[in-house]
């Protein structure tokens, strides 16, 4: 029920009421059923509901049960990927850190490098566009 309430797009107010009806439906009929008895996890849930073909008496409740799977994987995928950015995210601060460091404490070596010098070695490694 707390699915269908957070994600009203998917459940109308009228679907959410008939979801709650098929709910104690179902969980009687499950109880009823000693097949079901067996089943010890989400996912073995959804294919003894599919293989006795009580995902077509309970629709609601099947959909419910199918996003309830697809959000474990979405969960984890986004995870993943955050703090993959997370990563490169701190090795280009630490990189860009690193960079300023070097020629903030070496200040006098940067110091004493004459800047047009700099610019003729730049202009020789490789082709500009435009003059420096």
């Amino acid at each position: 029920m707390k699915l269908a309430k957070l994600y009203p797009s998917e459940f109308s107010p009228i679907e959410v009421m008939a979801l709650d009806s098929q709910l104690e439906n179902y969980i009687i009929d499950m109880r009823s059923d000693a097949r079901f008895l067996q089943v010890k996890g989400i996912n073995e849930l959804s294919s003894k509901l599919v293989e006795m073909r009580r995902h077509i008496v309970y629709p609601l409740v099947y959909f419910h049960v199918k996003l309830a799977l697809i959000l474990l994987v979405v969960t984890t995928t986004l995870e993943r990927t955050f703090s993959t950015m997370n990563i490169i995210k701190n090795r280009m601060e630490d990189e860009w850190l690193n960079d300023c460091l070097v020629t903030y404490i070496e200040k006098d070596i940067f110091d004493s490098i004459d800047n047009e010098k700099l610019i003729q070695r730049y202009q020789t490694i490789r082709p500009c566009r435009e003059q420096l």
